[in-house]
């Protein structure tokens, strides 16, 4: 009955034929193992018992012994590894990622080491029960990473090998970035001593030796993935490889010439600036209102930044040609090449507007100085807008922006110069729009120019007439004198206006309204005010065209 339930448990059981393989392993199916020759078919012989023990026996204490071995070697593993500092050689190489903080590779070398030789102890043990089709995938498993052993090892060698190139080119390249002074000569600002992570900004020298460091490691990349055997990865790299190969020259050509030009461009500036210096040029741009307090810098190192840049523009468009990108290069060349043609007549303006700002001081204190001889600065009393000298604000009194009128003219002469001579720029600049404005600004100001005359000398002829009319001694003189001022700043005022282009029918509008109304109010004031008199005239006239009618004699 028991030996019926265990068939039926193991026929109905998911893995039956499994295990019916597994009992077929052990030596049970020989007649002689089991049974004696005259048992009655299902007692077990003494002697087979025994031989299954032992070989239980031997198995356990080969699996134990492989995990003692095991559990000894990963101790001897982890002993090393820390001896060697692997964790911190990592932590090293990964940076300060907290993501990687808490790897470490000896806790996982030593579980390695454990496993594959606890694995190698299972392999033992099923092997010494004869369980062959246990232990065989184990097997397989266990030649596939001892083959694979020698490539990874092969592989780290590699990787040792590649850290320590990288290493020494970046301490060399550090060095040597260092001793030529390139983080004065280049520095890196960020706009902030810090970055927000606290870490202070990189230096050239850092940045160059790092980017060194990560160039050996890709150069070693395929060596490291060829011996590992894996394709898959190595064809991108390998083809990232050759195209940064590939165009490596001639990155390497225009940074080149981008240096070289750089510190050319750099020693002519500073030959320049002191050469202008020890000519005395700083004391010409401070005559010629150029000096520090007006563009912040001396008229040498203005001139000095300017070769500067003349030289650095055909630098940039040799390093953009020498790369050979004409997705980029092109562009920017030709656009270089634009601003480099467009150079010489933006050179030219700026010496006809130099010339005409020279020219123009000159001629505008000429014209003050001429202006003060003849006391023009009195021409606000001639107005009648100040009252005269003897009562007038003495000029040490004038509050400290207080200009003199001979000085407002030298001025307006100054910007009329300056005008012409922007004029005279443009044109050279073959800017049809900015030479379209700018005239439109000389003709616009010389329009308004003009008016300020016409208001001027109305103004004074306004106040004439006041004069001599307050001066004849009528009961109504002073009345008549503002009524001829008023009436005649009005018509100057109208005409000022109009030759300003300023509302031109609203001017001509407002002034025509302004004197009908005055025609109206004295036809009806002389109507309204004189009826009578009117009235008798009229009697008096149509008296005579009766008497006459009388009369025809």
């Amino acid at each position: 009955m028991q030996g019926r339930l265990t068939f039926f448990i193991i026929s109905t059981f998911p893995y039956r034929n499994y295990i019916e393989q597994l009992l077929a392993q052990v030596d049970l199916a020989e007649p002689s193992q089991i049974v004696g020759e005259n048992s009655a078919g299902l007692t077990l012989g003494l002697d087979n018992w025994w031989g299954l023990l032992v070989r239980v026996i031997i198995a356990l204490a080969l699996l134990f012994i492989g995990w003692i071995v095991a559990i000894v070697l990963a101790r001897v593993t982890r002993s090393i590894l820390k001896r060697l500092r692997l964790d911190e050689w990592l932590s090293q190489f990964l940076g300060e990622n907290e993501s990687l903080r808490n790897l470490s590779l000896t806790a996982i070398l030593s579980g390695v080491v454990f496993w594959i030789i606890f694995l190698l102890g299972v392999v033992a043990f099923l092997d010494a029960l004869r369980l062959t089709i246990v232990s065989q995938p184990l097997n397989a498993f266990l030649n596939q990473i001892f083959t694979f052993l020698p490539k990874l090892g092969v592989a780290i060698l590699l990787l040792d090998l590649a850290w320590v190139v990288a290493t020494i080119s970046k301490m060399l390249v550090t060095q040597s970035a260092r001793s030529l002074n390139l983080d004065r000569s280049l520095p890196l600002e960020s706009g902030k001593e810090d970055t927000p992570e606290g870490t202070p900004t990189m230096s050239v020298a850092e940045m160059l030796g790092n980017t060194l460091y990560w160039f050996v490691f890709l150069f070693f990349l395929p060596l490291i993935l060829g011996v590992l055997n894996l394709e898959g990865s190595l064809q991108p790299v390998q083809n990232l490889l050759n195209d940064i190969l590939g165009t490596l020259p001639f990155i390497l050509k225009a940074v080149i010439i981008a240096i070289v030009g750089w510190f050319i461009a750099r020693i002519v500036r500073s030959l320049v600036i002191n050469l202008m210096t020890s000519m005395g040029i700083q004391r010409i741009g401070q005559r010629l209102g150029l000096g520090q307090a007006s563009l912040g810098e001396s008229l040498a190192t203005v001139i000095g930044t300017i070769i500067y840049v003349l030289i650095l523009i055909p630098t940039a468009i040799a390093s953009l040609e020498a790369l050979q990108i004409q997705a980029i290069t092109a562009p920017a060349t030709a656009m270089l090449n634009e601003v480099l043609t467009a150079l010489p007549r933006i050179f030219t303006a700026a010496i006809i507007l130099i010339l005409a700002y020279v020219i123009g001081r000159f001629v505008a204190e000429m014209v003050q100085n001429f202006l003060q001889t003849i006391g023009f600065d009195q021409v606000l009393v001639w107005l009648g807008i100040e009252s005269l000298p003897a009562t007038a604000v003495e000029p040490a009194e004038r509050p400290a922006h207080w200009r003199q009128p001979s000085e407002v003219v030298g001025i307006v002469t100054l910007v009329g110069t300056m005008f012409f001579g922007a004029i005279a720029a443009v044109d050279v600049l073959d800017i049809p729009a900015l030479t379209a404005f700018v005239s439109a600004l000389m003709i616009i100001l010389g329009r308004v120019l003009v008016g300020i005359l016409i208001l001027a000398v109305g103004l004074y002829f306004a106040n004439l007439a006041f004069r001599i009319l307050a001066a004849s001694g009528t009961s109504q003189a002073r009345f008549l004198g503002q009524a001829a001022r008023i009436a005649i700043m009005t018509f100057v005022g109208a005409m000022a206006l109009q030759h300003m282009g300023v509302a031109t029918s609203i001017v001509n509008l407002a002034f025509g309204l302004l004197f009908g109304s005055i025609a109206v109010a004295i036809a009806l004031a002389f109507g309204l005010g004189c009826r009578g008199i009117a009235a008798a005239q009229v009697e008096e006239w149509i008296a005579l065209l009766k008497g006459r009618n009388s009369n025809p004699e």
